[in-house]
């Protein structure tokens, strides 16, 4: 990438690189802030206003607010004036941590221009028109004045867990399960994945089939109660496949058996008797003795 840079003389805003390349904001609340750095004191920033200035909805909009108050961009304070009417009170935070110099000009909107005036220069406060400002120039004093403490750093998201893999990578399982997942769009046609999804997949759905699990019951596991809008079909089955997966089933020995010996005949006297194996009955047994 290059830059053509141009010098600008009027209508710019000076914004730091430690907002432009923050590394936790998202991109609209990086956006927004730059355009509230942008305003002029005395300017509207609440939900409606703002929503109704960019296409994003309030939601999308109150979402991108809480971010920037929570990284000390924004301060926002509900205030009763004399009128008994109640107000929020924002202030836009251009550096968090540091207090503008006693001597920062403020920035006023502009008449007779096309648009807001902007200076070189951090804007202290984004206030509404009815409440009052301090005098130009005046340092700020009281528990306002102290250096705000830096937001604490949010911990990074848990990696994500390794797919299954079968104990035995025998070829006959891969090719069912390669073929169980191409023929998931079949039941929805949602779940087309492409090939790099498939092959990533192929091991996890082998496990499943290794641990007993029929195709049948796996494909009902994976394609029940989807969401709508299903937008990474890959990205849900893996995380199916994963969460879901079922303990081994492990062979069970049936218990012996307790059928009764066969009948058989006495070779001294006919009779029928039972024995594991031919010979005579107990009583001429007992005879012969």
């Amino acid at each position: 990438m290059t830059h053509e840079r141009v010098r600008h003389t009027e209508c710019f805003t000076v914004v730091g690189n430690h907002l432009a390349q923050h590394g936790q904001l998202s991109l609209k609340a990086i956006g927004l802030a730059v355009h509230i750095q942008s305003l002029p004191e005395g300017a509207r920033v609440d939900i409606r206003t703002l929503a109704a200035r960019f296409p994003e909805g309030e939601v999308s909009v109150a979402a991108a607010l809480r971010e920037l108050e929570e990284h000390g961009y924004l301060t926002r304070r509900r205030r009763r004036l004399p009128s008994g009417r109640i107000v929020t009170l924002t202030t836009c935070h251009h550096r968090p941590g540091h207090v503008g110099a006693p001597g920062v000009r403020r920035v006023r909107p502009g008449r007779g221009g096309p648009g807001p005036r902007a200076v070189a220069g951090p804007v202290v406060d984004v206030r509404p028109p009815d409440v009052g400002l301090p005098p130009s120039g005046s340092a700020p004093s009281g528990p306002e004045a102290a250096p705000r403490p830096s937001p604490p750093a949010r911990a990074p998201r848990p990696a994500a867990p390794p797919l299954p893999e079968p104990r035995r990578p025998e070829l006959a399982p891969y090719r069912a399960a390669r073929d169980f997942l191409v023929t998931l769009r079949r039941r929805d046609t949602r779940l087309l994945l492409s090939e790099a999804d498939v092959g990533r997949l192929t091991p996890a759905v082998a496990a499943w089939f290794e641990r007993g699990a029929s195709p049948e019951a796996l494909r009902t596991t994976l394609t029940v109660n989807l969401p709508e809008p299903l937008t990474r079909p890959a990205g849900l089955l893996r995380y199916r496949l994963t969460a879901l997966l079922p303990p081994v089933l492990r062979a069970v020995d049936d218990p012996p058996s307790a059928r009764p010996d066969p009948l058989r005949n006495c070779d001294g006297c006919d009779r029928a008797f039972r024995a594991p194996r031919p010979g005579r009955c107990a009583d001429c047994r007992r005879g012969t003795a």
